[in-house]
């Protein structure tokens, strides 16, 4: 039941992010039941509306960092240290994604006892 409170209050923050894009706003829906998440591809617009609203500070109110896991670029300026570990805040994974001329990113919520106790997962994607 608290998984289904959370993930339901996280879903309504995203779609608020995603709203704040525009009207012409059109986030991806991924379901992925073998994998126990489901989340949203969102366009670079959407990306840019994310970083700079209030979702990612409110998220990290109720979601411990330590719970939420970035799928870094290759080609990213966040710190990783030597066991994997990602150094750096919801905001400024989602915002080194919007600054770039085509970045976006995939959000997932996670279902309980599934990708090692993480609630959300964060994945960066650009080309240039």
């Amino acid at each position: 039941m608290r998984f289904a409170l959370v993930s339901s209050a996280l879903l309504a923050l995203l779609t608020a992010g995603f709203a704040g894009a525009g009207t012409a706003a059109a986030a991806d829906p991924i379901a992925e039941p073998d994998q126990g998440r489901v989340g949203a591809r969102l366009t670079h617009e959407e990306t840019v509306a994310l970083a700079g609203g209030p979702v990612p500070a409110v998220v990290s109110m109720f979601v411990p960092l330590n719970r939420i896991g970035a799928g870094l670029h290759d080609d990213t300026q966040i710190y990783r240290d030597q066991n994997g570990g990602v150094h750096a805040s919801l905001r400024q994974v989602i915002a080194e994604s919007a600054s770039h001329p085509d970045g976006t990113v995939t959000v997932y919520v996670n279902a309980p006892g599934t990708r090692n106790g993480r609630v959300l997962d964060v994945y960066q994607n650009w080309t240039s």
